[in-house]
């Protein structure tokens, strides 16, 4: 019975994660639409989307601290959790919105899709967290894939002079997001899934409101009356939801695999880039997505072997 529990955690894991991720590969169609269709530019545009967050946010915070027995933040795990909002998702929520005005939605998608490497990294190096084999062999999967994949797009968008310009800002983007991912991995065990998002997403959208209150025009936000529902759409569909997933499926099967089993937001972005944006799909991406899906499959059947073994 406890065995068949096990796998039943794993399966959940793997299935959490992967929701969590196609969720927010939706966030790129939702941005490009947008830029497409108002005048709106990035700063005010990820205002709308925390504003519309704020909410779900605020409630998740007093949800989970309100429950029995929850002990308080220490004051280096507060320092921690809005360090970890503020220059993990603020700014790599910034850099891909400035990015995303300059590139295709599924070249964004495979440059930030760099995150895992550095998650992983960073793990090794300051954690001394080894990276087992079946872990190497599903990042050499679907890094070889999106490899092939940039380096096709990159040849079919030559004219494009903003080009390197946007891929150093998804770059920067996938730097700062792979610092949350492992920042997560960390302190969830410690406060809980619930309290570590909500206070971490509040910390976030601080620095978006401060930004906006500094350098944005609240004139911008009373012009788009119309508009108003792409900031809905960011927040519940690819900002709210995946958010905790994505937490949950860390608490789950950990940051490593979480980062990897993430591979599958490549592929469903391209996908929904050619079906809404008529972004075209070329040999290479068909290639690099099959090797992506293989190693998405692979971290995940590795995940439901683990447990079932402990």
């Amino acid at each position: 019975m406890e065995k068949s529990v096990k796998q039943h955690l794993s399966l959940a894991g793997f299935l959490i994660t992967l929701t969590g991720a196609i969720l927010f590969s939706t966030k790129a169609i939702i941005v490009k639409l947008a830029f497409a269709n108002t005048p709106i530019d990035a700063l005010t545009l990820l205002t709308l989307r925390m504003i519309f967050s704020l909410p779900f946010y605020l409630v998740a915070a007093w949800i989970g601290s309100s429950k029995k027995g929850v002990k308080r933040f220490s004051g280096k795990q507060w320092i921690s959790i809005i360090s970890l909002g503020l220059f993990g998702y603020y700014l790599s929520s910034l850099f891909d919105f400035v990015g995303l005005q300059y590139i295709s939605a599924g070249l964004e998608r495979l440059i930030l899709f760099l995150y895992p490497t550095f998650a992983l990294l960073i793990n090794a190096i300051l954690f001394k967290e080894k990276v087992s084999r079946i872990q190497q062999v599903a990042l050499l999967l679907t890094y070889s894939g999106i490899a092939m994949a940039y380096l096709g797009e990159l040849k079919m968008d030559t004219s494009n002079p903003d080009f390197f310009l946007g891929s150093f800002f998804i770059f920067l983007c996938a730097i700062t997001y792979a610092s949350y991912i492992v920042g997560g991995g960390r302190y969830i065990p410690q406060v809980g899934v619930t309290k570590f998002t909500a206070y971490a997403m509040l910390s976030s959208t601080a620095g978006v409101f401060i930004h906006f209150a500094i350098a944005g025009h609240i004139s911008n936000l009373q012009q788009l009356g119309d508009y108003w529902w792409y900031g809905l759409l960011l927040a519940v569909i690819a900002t709210v939801m995946p958010t905790f997933l994505i937490s949950a499926g860390m608490k789950k099967i950990g940051s490593n695999n979480v980062a990897i089993i993430s591979g599958i937001g490549p592929v469903s972005t391209i996908l929904q880039a050619n079906l809404i944006l008529k972004e075209k799909i070329f040999t290479a991406q068909i290639i690099g997505t099959i090797l992506v899906v293989a190693g998405v499959l692979l971290i995940g059947w590795k995940s439901s072997k683990n447990l079932e073994q402990t």
